[in-house]
Order: C-alpha cells, then structure tokens, then sequence
C-alpha cells in the first residue's frame, strides 16, 4: 500500500478535486483490502481482486485509485444502491467482505472540530483521524461471480433480433422467442427521439 497523503494526491486528480467523500472512499478501501490482507491489488495482486461499489459519487473514485479497479477493466461493478459502500472479492481465496461507512461518522466530526464550519473541511479532517470502527461497518459476505463478469471473460457477441446492435457478456434477453437486447426487451434507459 501507498503512503495515505499519495492516495489523497492521486484522488484529487482523478476526480478533480479533494472532499470528504474522496477521504472516506479511500479509508473504505484502505480498510477493504486490510481486512482481506491484500497490500498491492493495483500491482501483483490486480487479478485477484474485484470490487463492487454502491454509489456513484466521490467515494467511488477514491476507491478506484486505491483497488486499481476499474469498469473498462472489467473489476469495478457497480450496484446502484445509493450506499457509500463496496464489496471487496478476493478471487483467489473466494472470500469478500463488505464495508459501509456509517452515519454517525457525520456527527462524530462535528464532535471532534466544532471550530471548523465548513462541513467539508470537518468532515475531511476528521475522517483522516477517526479509528476504523467509527467510520465503518464491515460483514463478510459471499458474492457469486460468474465467469462472465470477471476481467478478461471472453464470450460470444450476438445480435439484436430488433435493432441489429451487438451484445456483449451473455447480457441479451429472449422476448417472443427472439434473442434481444436490454433495451429492445423494454429494459432502455433512454428515449429515442426523432433527428432534430
């Protein structure tokens, strides 16, 4: 593991800035991969890790630069659960465990520097101190991951029966007894709109 104070730089470039949220995401992960005992998942450990993050706000990019984990290469899933937690899975030793921060780590920095009123500069003052167990929870969990979602898969890229686009991962659908895509099987995010 790097130095802390070389995470927080290497944050703040990759997110842009340095908050709170980019504190505590990299204490997550710090704490994540502590508990695992795995100290260089960006390097020799890379292709055993796979995290799961459940929000998409500045923790996640801080936990990013910790893991080494990232969507392109396919180690980083993301859950939509709107939690400041993740999921670290170590796949050698078929073990995860889930770390959340807790809420009252919130008041805790109010505690410790009711001088500082600007809640940002608190809360990163604080979460750079508190112990562990008052930013965290942790539980050991049991996370299946299919062959199809570790970095590296391979698999077939079929065709879209309706729009003709191509699917990745086993991620298609059957409707009607046609193979289809998410978003042809009513699953679309979007919605198409005429060529202005």
């Amino acid at each position: 593991m790097k130095p802390f104070d070389e995470y927080v730089a290497l944050a703040e470039t990759a997110h842009g800035h340095i908050c709170a949220g980019q504190i505590l995401g990299l204490r997550l992960a710090i704490y994540g991969l502590k508990l695992l005992g795995l100290d260089d998942p960006a390097g020799s450990q890379r292709k055993r890790l796979v995290t799961f993050v459940e929000i998409d706000r500045c923790a996640t990019d801080a936990v990013t630069v910790v893991t080494g984990c990232r969507l392109g290469k396919r180690s980083l899933k993301f859950r939509d659960f709107g939690k400041v937690a993740a999921t670290f899975c170590d796949l050698q030793e078929n073990r995860a465990v889930r770390v959340v921060a807790l809420e009252s780590s919130k008041q805790r920095a109010k505690e410790m520097y009711p001088e500082i009123t600007d809640k940002n500069q608190q809360q990163m003052k604080a979460y750079r101190e508190m112990a562990e167990e008052d930013l965290f929870r942790h539980e050991w969990v049991s996370v299946a991951v299919g062959s199809e979602e570790l970095p590296g898969y391979k698999g077939p890229r079929i065709r879209c029966a309706v729009c003709g686009e191509g699917i990745n991962f086993g991620k298609q659908v059957e409707r009607g007894g046609e193979i289809v895509c998410r978003g042809c099987a009513g699953e679309r995010y979007y919605t198409i709109v005429k060529n202005r």
